[in-house]
């Protein structure tokens, strides 16, 4: 499987749950994950997508590391089970 499949399956699950998966491209700010998503009820998170069993790199890590210390909800998805899980922690 490859990791646009899993981006693709992403979007069409948040599109299902009636929010917004904006594709992040910050010039300037390496590392940043791919998507900021945006939920009912005033959710917000950071989604690196990767392949099955592939990490973030070093850079990616360290900015996900600083976005959860600032108290957002920042994660690294690489497979559809993830995906679910992911959405339905978020609504609980």
């Amino acid at each position: 499987m490859l990791e646009s499949q899993i981006e693709r399956y992403f979007c069409r699950k948040v599109r299902e749950s009636g929010g917004l998966a904006l594709k992040l491209s910050p010039a300037g700010t390496a590392g940043l994950p791919d998507r900021l998503v945006l939920l009912p009820g005033r959710r917000i998170a950071f989604v690196e997508l990767k392949a099955p069993g592939k990490k973030p790199r070093p850079l990616q890590q360290k900015r996900i590391n600083e976005l959860q210390k600032l108290g957002f909800r920042a994660v690294c998805l690489d497979s559809y089970q993830k995906v679910d899980a992911f959405l339905e922690a978020v609504f609980e």
